[in-house]
Formats: C-alpha cells, sequence, structure tokens
C-alpha cells in the first residue's frame, strides 16, 4: 500500500507523519484491496479552533473519501479514520450480499 501525505503551505513534523503512517496502516486490516491511500492536510484561514482539516483518499476496489476539520490534525485523522473503516466494512458487506 502506497502512503501519500500532502501537506498544504506547511511542514508535517516527523511526528505527525509517523502518526499517520501508524494509522493508515491499519486499513489494511479490513482490506486487502488498499492499493493507494492520500492524506491531505490543511490549516484552515482564520487561525481559530477546529481549523484543522485533514482530507483521505483511499484507491481500493472502489474509492473511498473522509474528510474532516477538528482542534487537532490528530483528532482530525482519527474521525476520518473511524469513517473509512466503516465505509470499507459496508463495502465489504455488500460484496458478500451479492
Amino acid at each position: 500500500m502506497d502512503i501519500k501525505i500532502q501537506a498544504i503551505r506547511f511542514e508535517p513534523t516527523e511526528k505527525l507523519q509517523d502518526f499517520i503512517n501508524k494509522k493508515v496502516g491499519k486499513l489494511e486490516k479490513f482490506s486487502d484491496e488498499i492499493r493507494k491511500v492520500e492524506v491531505s492536510l490543511k490549516v484552515v484561514k482564520p487561525e481559530t479552533a477546529m481549523n484543522k482539516e485533514v482530507a483521505i483518499r483511499v484507491n481500493a476496489a472502489t474509492e473511498l473519501f473522509a474528510e474532516k476539520t477538528c482542534d487537532t490534525f490528530e483528532e482530525a485523522i482519527d474521525n476520518c479514520m473511524d469513517a473509512l473503516v466503516r465505509q470499507l466494512q459496508k463495502n465489504k458487506e455488500k460484496s458478500q450480499n451479492r
């Protein structure tokens, strides 16, 4: 699985990149068909609370997408991962029912 991290107008810390790789790597438990994951990080202006935006696109048998805005990147990534896991489980159920 190829993980691409794109930060818009800032450089993510090593700690944040490790956190993303660790969290996104867990998606492999839910599907072997995942080929590529694109993570986009963005700080939304004005600089107030709830200004960290994360969008994750997963290329598997079908394309999955989740986007969340939270106080921290870690919180937004966790919320995106929850949404993607639900999407992967739904897709798996649909394919089993066919």
